[in-house]
């Protein structure tokens, strides 16, 4: 009888379930729970659009659906299925979305006191009410601790852990003193699904792209650095572990109180959990020289690299943690804040059209004729300026502009990011030979997959694995639960290789050079951190490009 693993997928607005064939890497079952609170499954504010939280309840909610209705579809699909051989699961959560748990790791949003005090709910990746304090973490790690700030492309930001830590010590006093501790949503969902929420495992994943946490100087921050920014975190501080785990490790075994409803086993080992893009990454095959794009509302770039290989810091990144991946290798984390976000943007609050019938439009269009460029920062910049206080911009307009024409720069933008990326990484040593795209976006938009060949110059290939985040934790859950003795064997036998593969048009790849120079020239002058380029000829270049263009 063939073994399974179980995948549970924490996304932005919804939590989705795979169940994994061991023997094939077949996904048999498939199943998605909406988050209920909120809007779209996200707590906002009318007064800050910065805010963005989430209510800690709809994740045990989400574990109690997913887990029978998972089991039930399995069932359905596959004949040979049992539920009783389902080895392990493994848990992906967006990040960084911390909370405050007091000392039985129950979140204070559960106490009757904190029911409605935004503070105590879990502050969503999203949640950018924190620049102000990720800037002054920033300049004391400059000042007293620049080693914290060269794992983390020298820059803290207002999505992390300690940022928002210490927002809420400064905005909801009352309940940073109520709480134990602080913990991103993926250890307490793998603590609260092995009955050890009061005491989980934590991740190396988690701690070490959004705590500063690097075995380098033992762990987390140091106390008395801490303790700078404010007290309450060198309290924090004191809660948390020395030691870190990597995704494989069995963090424990599924609590009866989740299995025995769900038909499951009593030895269904739970792996230690990870950030969402990082199993993505996982799930698609990542290896040495394979970057991995995680595209959804937002974007992730992973690579990894060999630990026994000199490494140099990347300034501009999210992070470079050992193991924080696969262990054996250094992890690697770059993105763009907003990439489906922005086109649902357009699309939602914009009513520019649907993204069927804009995609339609813009697809017919050549590369440069729509004479306009935009800088792809509504949601901030994560890479490589890590500020979530710049907004996007788009040049080039006039009273024909039309709305398929800006939803065609918004993608060129975003992939315009992703070239930059993918060149950040290459001018610090690190080889991209091949880019897998993975995600919602992946699967569903050919036009925006070879718009990012042409821009990029390079081949654009597609996972062949849907889901990527679920699959990839599923292959966490099957390597704790011992199907496996490695990741290397698990992905050999559950990520097939990419077979669909999006080349770059050279005619196209000419414009977009130009289009991608004007871009650069316009991060620089438009970040706030340099002099900036010269972008006053930018407009009459444009015309140019749209002549150029119209005329071949």
């Amino acid at each position: 009888m063939p073994d399974y693993a179980l995948g549970l997928d924490f996304g932005t607005n919804s939590a989705r379930a795979v169940v994994v064939r061991l023997d094939t890497g077949d996904q048999i079952a498939v199943d998605v729970f909406a988050y209920p609170s909120g809007d779209d499954g996200i707590i906002e504010s009318s007064r800050d659009p910065d805010l963005a939280r989430q209510e800690p309840a709809d994740y045990i909610t989400a574990c109690k659906s997913l887990l029978s209705s998972a089991m039930q579809k399995a069932q359905g699909a596959d004949p040979q299925f049992d539920a009783g051989r389902v080895v392990g699961i493994g848990v992906d959560f967006t990040a960084s979305t911390p909370m405050p748990v007091d000392v039985n790791g129950e979140p204070l949003a559960f106490r009757e006191a904190f029911a409605d005090v935004l503070g105590a709910k879990a502050w969503l990746w999203k949640d950018h009410t924190s620049h102000e304090e990720a800037k002054e973490i920033t300049l004391l790690a400059e000042k007293e601790h620049p080693e914290y700030l060269a794992k983390c492309g020298g820059q803290y930001s207002s999505e992390w852990f300690w940022s928002k830590a210490l927002r809420c010590a400064r905005t909801a006093p009352d309940v940073i003193a109520a709480a134990h501790t602080w913990i991103e949503a993926c250890d307490w969902v793998t603590g609260v699904l092995t009955g050890s929420a009061s005491n989980p495992l934590r991740g190396i994943c988690a701690a070490g792209h959004k705590a500063m946490a690097n075995p380098g100087w033992g762990g987390y921050p140091d106390a008395p650095f801490l303790a700078k920014l404010h007290p309450e975190l060198a309290r924090i501080r004191a809660s948390l572990p020395e030691e870190l785990h990597p995704v494989g490790v069995c963090a424990g075994y599924l609590a009866s109180s989740f299995a025995a409803p769900a038909g499951l086993g009593e030895r269904v080992a739970v792996s230690v959990g990870a950030i969402d893009a990082h199993l993505g990454a996982v799930g698609a095959g990542i290896r040495q020289g394979r970057l991995v794009k995680i595209m959804g509302t937002s974007t992730c770039d992973m690579a990894v690299w060999p630990l026994e290989q000199t490494l140099q810091d990347i300034p501009g990144i999210s992070g470079v943690v050992p193991e924080s991946i696969l262990p054996g290798m250094y992890g690697l984390e770059a993105g763009q804040s907003a990439v489906g976000d922005l086109f649902n943007w357009f699309v939602g609050p914009m009513n520019g059209g649907t993204h069927e019938s804009l995609t339609s439009a813009a697809s017919k269009l050549l590369p440069g004729e729509s004479g306009l460029i935009a800088l792809d920062w509504n949601n901030g910049n994560r890479c490589p300026y890590g500020d979530s206080r710049l907004r996007g911009v788009l040049i080039g307009q006039s009273l024909r502009t039309k709305p398929h024409e800006i939803y065609r720069a918004l993608v060129e933008a975003t992939a315009f990011g992703a070239r930059q990326i993918i060149e950040i990484y290459e001018k610090h040593g690190v080889r991209v030979e091949e880019v897998v795209c993975t995600g919602g976006i992946a699967e569903r938009n050919e036009w925006l997959l070879q718009v990012y060949a042409d821009i990029c110059g390079r081949p654009i290939r597609v996972s062949a694995v849907p889901h990527g985040s679920a699959h990839g934790a599923a292959i966490c859950g099957a390597v704790a639960g011992g199907a496996f003795s490695s990741f290397s064997e698990a992905q050999s036998r559950l990520c097939p290789e990419p077979e669909e593969s999006y080349e770059p048009d050279s005619n196209a790849v000419q414009t977009y050079d130009r289009l991608y120079r004007l871009y650069l020239d316009l991060g620089t002058a438009f970040s706030g951190r340099t002099s900036g380029a010269d972008v006053g000829g930018v407009i009459k270049e444009l015309l140019a490009i749209r002549e150029d263009a119209l005329s071949s």
